[in-house]
Parts: C-alpha cells; structure tokens; sequence
C-alpha cells in the first residue's frame, strides 16, 4: 500500500512538473504566437526548410534555452537515377536558406552563438550508373558553417580514380566520430567518451577558431 502511494506521489510530482515547464514554454513562445519578423530576406519556396531556418533565428535571438536543434534539408538526395536535375532545385534551396540563416544571425548579433553541421547520413559512388545517377557510397562529406568554424579542409580529397577502392567508393579519410567527439567537446563542452562508444582513440580534429 505504501509503495503504491508513494510511486503515485512520485508520478504527481512527475506531471506536475512537465505541466510547469510547458507553461514556461508557452510563456517563452507567446511571442511567436502571431508570427516573427525577420532582418533579411529569405528563399520564398512552398518547402518549410527556409521558414524553420527563419523561426530558429528569431527563437535564438529570443533567448530561448536552445542547444542543439535538426533541420532536415529540402531536396531528394537520394539520387540513383536523373541526378543533376533531381540535385540542382534541393542543394540551390538548402544553401540559399543557410546563407540567408547565416546573414539572419549576423544581423541580429548572436552569430558566434551558433555552429551549423550540414551532413547526408549516407554517401554516393563516385561512377555514374546506368540511370544517369549515383548509388550509395561509402563515404560522404560535411560542413561546418558559422564566424566561430576554423574554416580548414578536415582529411584529404582522395581523388575520384586513385582515392576510389574496389569497389567503387571513395576512401574516407577522416572518421565521422571523430568529428562528433570534437562537436561534443570544443563547442559543446561535453566529454565525447561518456556519450560515444569507442571514441578515445580517435584524435579530435580542431573545429574551431
């Protein structure tokens, strides 16, 4: 009986918490409720990605407790047949919002509050296929954007003849985990090995000014 009780004690407090902090949600987003303004231009497209882009910035700005937000990109990337044309519309769009993002930021003066990590969950083969496409690959590419990125080459380009392997992909030349565990550590402050498996033995590239 007594367990009983206190495990619905327990569950009380539990909701009443969330019922608190939902509220101090609200209150934070009230001025949202009726839109944003934003200093610079953004993309006008039918795709959300340039208005979250937009939000993000006034919330930011707005001093709401925000440390690590995802964005899906607009686009198809998964690109095995037609690919130029299905490339051009998706990557045009996603780098004319983040350089608007990034325009936004500076505007406002919160531009050293925020790194941008852009990055496809998988790669593509460097040869075209039979469809005028790409198949997946092994290795990919990312970016890190924003006034505190160092703004250097991470690895090496292996090429697209010599750098490929046997089986058609490009050679990786730098861990993905790697970079991970140098997000975690030089920007957010958080020891990598507590959060990622089997990190220690990767050297953190240096990802900041």
């Amino acid at each position: 009986m007594n367990y009983r009780f206190d495990a619905g004690k327990r569950g009380l407090k539990q909701a009443g918490q969330i019922a608190l902090e939902s509220h101090g949600l609200y209150s934070e987003l009230g001025s949202f409720r009726y839109g944003f303004t934003s200093p610079v231009p953004y993309p006008s497209s039918t795709d959300p990605f340039p208005h979250r882009l937009a939000g993000l910035a006034a919330m930011i700005a707005q001093g709401l407790p925000l440390r690590v937000v995802s964005i899906t990109s607009p686009g198809r990337f998964d690109t095995h047949a037609t690919q130029a044309a299905a490339l051009t519309g998706g990557l045009q769009l996603t780098s004319d919002s983040l350089l608007a993002f990034q325009r936004d930021l500076e505007s406002r003066g919160i531009a050293d509050r925020v790194l941008v990590q852009v990055w496809s969950e998988f790669g593509r083969r460097a040869a075209e296929n039979a469809s005028a496409g790409t198949d997946h690959g092994s290795a990919g590419i990312g970016f890190l954007l924003g006034t505190q990125a160092q703004g250097q080459q991470i690895g090496q380009f292996p090429g697209l003849s010599g750098g490929l392997n046997s089986l058609g992909n490009l050679s990786p030349t730098t861990d993905f985990r790697a970079v991970y565990a140098g997000l975690l550590e030089q920007w957010l402050d958080t020891d990598a090995n507590n959060l990622l498996p089997d990190v220690s033995a990767y050297a953190r590239p240096t990802l900041l000014k």
